[in-house]
């Protein structure tokens, strides 16, 4: 089976138009099959589950991120600035596409442990280790944010610290875009502002305040 095939990526290109104007709903593999123009039993050929569609997809959401890390910690001087500039993408990219990002993190809906471009070969039985593994796409993204943890804080638990983090951005992400934060912060007119006060309250509390 071609791994490259200009059809898969067509597949996938028109998975990730669809996630991205009408949300994760729409992402069914007749739909994605009848916009890309082919009959509705070709994705099947490239993607043997519902789920390792959505993996291919969502691999893309997480290269992008990871690319949009890099341009953001590129100017960072310290490692606490980089973990501050990597707070501001995150939400930027959340909020910017968050369909893909409602994607990306419902691993109960992602083929991240399986292969995702397993297929059928002639024998009739599945053929894995043809594509990463979801897991190969975003686990090297947390370890960043984990290195740079632990160079900003001496002690402790790097990896606890980061989840926690994390959960703490990926929360501003969710309320910000579904508008409770800036209901509670008195409507949060400039929103670039609003997001970067709440990237720093979070490195605040999680990796300590900045000495005055």
């Amino acid at each position: 089976m071609e791994q490259h095939s200009p059809l898969r990526e067509r597949l996938i290109d028109v998975g990730v138009d669809l996630l991205l104007s009408e949300g994760t709903a729409a992402l069914g593999l007749r739909e994605i099959a009848r916009r890309a123009g082919v009959s509705h039993g070709a994705p099947r050929r490239y993607f043997p589950t519902h789920h390792s569609l959505l993996s291919a997809i969502a691999r893309r959401g997480f290269a992008d991120l990871g690319g949009r890390f890099v341009a953001a910690t590129a100017g960072a001087s310290s490692p606490r600035e980089q973990v501050r500039a990597l707070g501001c993408a995150y939400i930027g990219y959340a909020l910017e596409h968050r369909g893909m990002f409602e994607l990306m993190f419902r691993h109960d809906l992602l083929d991240s442990e399986g292969q995702e471009g397993a297929g059928q070969g002639e024998s009739g039985q599945e053929e894995s280790g043809q594509q990463p593994r979801l897991r190969e796409s975003t686990i090297p993204l947390f370890r960043l944010l984990v290195g740079l943890v632990s160079r900003c804080r001496a002690g402790g638990d790097p990896e606890v610290t980061a989840a926690a983090l994390w959960a703490n951005l990926h929360g501003v992400a969710q309320l910000w875009a579904w508008g409770s934060l800036p209901l509670v912060l008195g409507g949060a007119a400039d929103h670039r502002a609003g997001v970067e006060r709440l990237v720093d309250a979070a490195l605040d509390a999680h990796l300590g305040a900045v000495p005055a």
